[in-house]
């Protein structure tokens, strides 16, 4: 950002906007902003003119749930890759805290993208979770798009998925439940087939030479109604998992 007050040009913003300004940084400033970032700290600079004359340094505290959540994912045999915009040394500092397993620093909403393409291209299927305005176009270039619910409307309406809460637990739940999904869908079609494969002769008349047996076409209703009630039956078992996350 830059801007005039009262004749003297101002620029605000990360180093690497101040050095395009023409900007010279003062060594006891480079200092303090290096300690800064260090600290895990992002680090806005002030330049009056074409000199740095103070910093920012804000600090995100990382979450009390979102050491236990990345444990969870990689226990899932999730890969973590941390995509931010922030400065190097701040994204590695969190990073190597909570055993992010690749991290990549500096990047822009078009970056990010790039990021994401090139993963799914080495033939991985990524999951992008984010809550800003710059995570906005990965979060649509996902295989999945998480959005946090305390984020901004257009990462919400870019994303696949919402987490209400914001929680980063809540993307271990998600796999959890989509996991148990389809692993109940894969039991439905089974019993189905076997049922199916099972009954169709039967009412077909397969036993009548052997046994003298029929099925009269009520039992044979009866029959079809209780395949559909012993899937139904089946998929309601979902309502009562507990998950770990």
């Amino acid at each position: 950002m830059s801007g005039v007050i009262d004749g003297q040009t101002w620029h605000v913003g990360k180093q690497s906007f101040i050095e395009t300004q023409g900007a010279k940084f003062p060594d006891e400033l480079i200092k303090s902003g290096g300690e800064s970032q260090s600290d895990a700290k992002t680090v806005v600079w002030v330049a009056r003119g074409q000199t740095a004359v103070a910093i920012f340094a804000i600090s995100d505290p990382i979450k009390a749930s979102a050491p236990a959540a990345i444990a969870e994912l990689h226990r899932l045999g999730i890969r973590l890759v941390m995509a931010t915009g922030d400065n190097e040394a701040t994204a590695r500092t969190i990073g190597n805290e909570l055993k992010i397993d690749e991290i990549h620093a500096g990047l822009s909403p078009a970056d990010k993208i790039k990021l994401i393409s090139d993963l799914k291209a080495s033939g991985r299927r990524v999951a992008m979770a984010g809550d800003g305005i710059n995570d906005a176009p990965a979060l649509a270039g996902a295989d999945v798009g998480i959005a946090m619910g305390t984020g901004t409307d257009v990462a919400i309406e870019s994303a696949h998925i919402t987490l209400v809460k914001g929680d980063l637990s809540g993307i271990a739940r998600a796999i959890l439940s989509s996991r148990a999904v389809m692993r109940n869908i894969r039991q439905n079609l089974f019993f189905a087939f076997i049922y199916n494969l099972a009954g169709i002769p039967i009412a077909a008349g397969i036993l009548y030479p052997f046994t003298g047996t029929l099925l009269s076409p009520m039992i044979a209703g009866a029959a079809m109604s209780l395949s559909s009630v012993s899937v139904i039956s089946n998929a309601l078992r979902l309502r009562t998992m507990k998950l770990r996350a």
